[in-house]
């Protein structure tokens, strides 16, 4: 992996786009103990906000970890979007921002349904990373540069290889349609059709997710499963104090996915390198992300999402970010922005450095 990694780290300076900044909130961030004082961002174009939204309003964070609930609300702005944020080395939940849409019955989940399906072909040797498929009349791709760029010609290629029986079946391994928490109270489960879609059929849903819904939950918890090595754990939100020092992880299923892993995070580090979610890169950091946007829209509003992790050797958070909204410019690269904000005011809060290790990284790295 790490020799894979690294052409795509050298093109940085040439691929890299502007970082979009977004609103800041009036209140500071709490202090890490010994934390270094905060860097000052450099000033950004603003990104066109929703008017008038809160989407901290009504949420009960007495269970949040405070600094990365402080950087969830500030890089959302006013934004109608939700931020869960876990610990992908245990399943404990950080922060759940706008927990009214977190724990609402979910989303289409656009193209962040292509990480499950590339799972899904590696396994069943449909594909390795080094296949071609056509995607255009004189334009071909692998799975690396099909992830960065979303190309749902490939993953409809994918879907009708494989057939609605086999991608679900791995849909529903990863989690898809069922209670990502334990004793979430007022969580749902999403949605996962019985039968191929009548628009587009599996095609479309290997592309699109169409027939789909999923929760923030739910993708927070793959994002920590394909962070850690394919542990899904149990998403749990701990009680302040000496429960979260006593805090016990809760397997729910081991995926056994660690062997496909490579392949998969070569694309999703792609993404963020030079694809759809560049936007998330945090360039004055050492926590690399990795990540899969998410663009689409449904009966009631555009959505955005950007499903992620850091960093790509030592995973200490996973994060969820979905975006709702009328306007048109909600879209994936927006969500992919949020979650970049959040990285770099997590650095600039030595968050990162105040955290130990996970004691044993799994397989697959």
């Amino acid at each position: 992996m790490k020799q894979a990694v690294q052409p795509l780290k050298m093109i940085l300076a040439v691929t890299l786009a502007a970082v979009c900044a977004f609103p800041a909130s009036a209140a500071p961030l709490p202090a890490t103990p010994g934390a270094k004082a905060p860097v000052r961002p450099a000033k950004h174009r603003r990104a066109p906000c929703e008017k008038g939204v809160d989407p901290a309003a009504g949420d009960i964070a007495d269970f949040d970890d405070p600094i990365v609930r402080a950087a969830a609300i500030e890089a959302l702005g006013r934004y109608n979007g939700s931020v869960v944020a876990v610990d992908p080395n245990s399943g404990r939940i950080l922060t759940v921002v706008n927990q009214k849409l977190a724990y609402s019955d979910g989303a289409i989940p656009c193209s962040t349904i292509k990480p499950t399906i590339a799972v899904a072909a590696l396994e069943e040797n449909v594909i390795t990373r080094d296949t071609m498929l056509k995607v255009g009349r004189r334009k071909y791709m692998n799975l690396t540069e099909a992830m960065a760029h979303s190309n749902n010609q490939f993953f409809e290629a994918l879907g009708t290889r494989m057939g609605f029986d086999t991608v679900s079946k791995y849909a529903r391994l990863l989690g898809i349609g069922e209670l990502a928490g334990y004793g979430l109270e007022n969580e749902h489960p999403g949605a996962f059709p019985s039968a191929p879609p009548a628009h587009g059929g599996i095609a479309r849903m290997s592309s699109f997710g169409e027939g789909i819904q999923v929760t923030p939950f739910q993708l927070a918890s793959l994002a920590a499963a394909f962070a850690n090595g394919g542990t899904l754990y149990y998403l749990q939100y701990p009680k302040p104090g000496a429960e979260v020092s006593a805090f016990e992880p809760r397997i729910k299923r081991e995926l056994n996915i660690a062997s496909l892993l490579p392949e998969l995070r070569e694309g999703m580090l792609a993404a963020v390198l030079y694809g759809t979610g560049k936007r998330s890169y945090d360039s004055g950091g050492e926590e690399l992300p990795l990540g899969k946007t998410g663009t689409c829209s449904d009966q009631t509003s555009h959505v955005g999402w950007f499903l992620t992790y850091a960093d790509e050797l030592h995973p200490r958070i996973a994060l969820a970010v979905l975006i709702r909204g009328s306007s048109s410019r909600i879209k994936g690269p927006l969500a992919a922005g949020v979650a970049g904000h959040i990285y770099r005011r997590l650095r600039e809060q030595n968050y990162f450095a105040g955290l130990q290790p996970a004691s044993a990284i799994r397989s697959g790295n």
